[in-house]
């Protein structure tokens, strides 16, 4: 994803409003923001990550103008105290004039609380007119039989009238535990843009045989 991209295709349809903030400039050459919200649901590549409760979510980023970034991300994970903290670095930019934006990094997603859950990913991205297309690959698994697992997405977003934004995302989950279940996962969202900060409406299906229901959620975020 340029940064935005990158970060809406590693959160999953809902989370790019989640985790898109303003930039308060800190230096001539670099930008830091900052920001905090909320959703009725944390859903990452069409499953529940907060087992369907409310989930309280924020990150820090900084962003060099040579295209460079690195931030931090959190959420909560539903009861019990568990939370997910999430570290990552990449570049951004486009390729010469062509338009076409491009994003190459690694994020790792930290458990702290719970045992041999955390992994890390190399991921590609590129995005042209407002479509995207992008793979991960899974890295430095806790659990072995996850590791080197790949995950394709590709999605499509368009501000149709100011402030309100439309979009579209379809995955593919290709786990290489072959007894893990591959899954399809898509998703539909609305984000109206306001001065208080970014709402997002969506809804999240995939085709697993034991945890195919529909979700709706709602999500906020506030940028500084």
């Amino acid at each position: 994803m340029s940064k935005t991209l990158t970060k809406t295709a590693l959160t999953a349809a809902v989370t790019t409003a989640l985790l898109a903030g303003t930039a308060v400039t800190s230096t001539a050459s670099a930008e830091v923001s900052a920001n905090i919200g909320f959703t009725s649901n944390y859903l990452f590549r069409g499953a529940s990550e907060s087992g369907d409760d409310a989930a309280v979510q924020g990150g820090i980023d900084y962003e060099h103008e040579g295209g460079f970034y690195i931030g931090t991300w959190t959420s909560s994970l539903g009861g019990g105290g568990s939370y997910e903290l999430d570290g990552y670095f990449g570049v951004a930019g486009e390729i010469g004039d062509t338009g076409v934006g491009f994003d190459v990094g690694y994020i790792y997603y930290a458990y702290p609380a719970d045992d041999d859950l955390d992994f890390g990913e190399l991921y590609g991205a590129l995005d042209f007119m407002g479509f995207y297309g992008m793979v991960n690959f899974v890295t430095n698994a806790d659990e072995s039989d996850f590791e080197d697992s790949l995950a394709y997405e590709i999605g499509y977003s368009n501000e149709f009238m100011p402030g309100m934004t439309f979009g579209g995302t379809i995955g593919y989950w290709d786990f290489d535990d072959s007894e893990a279940e591959d899954y399809t996962w898509w998703s539909l969202y609305m984000t109206k843009a306001t001065d208080m900060g970014d709402f997002t409406f969506a809804y999240t299906q995939n085709d697993t045989d034991e945890d195919d229901d529909p979700r709706v959620n709602v999500s906020f975020v506030m940028s500084f």
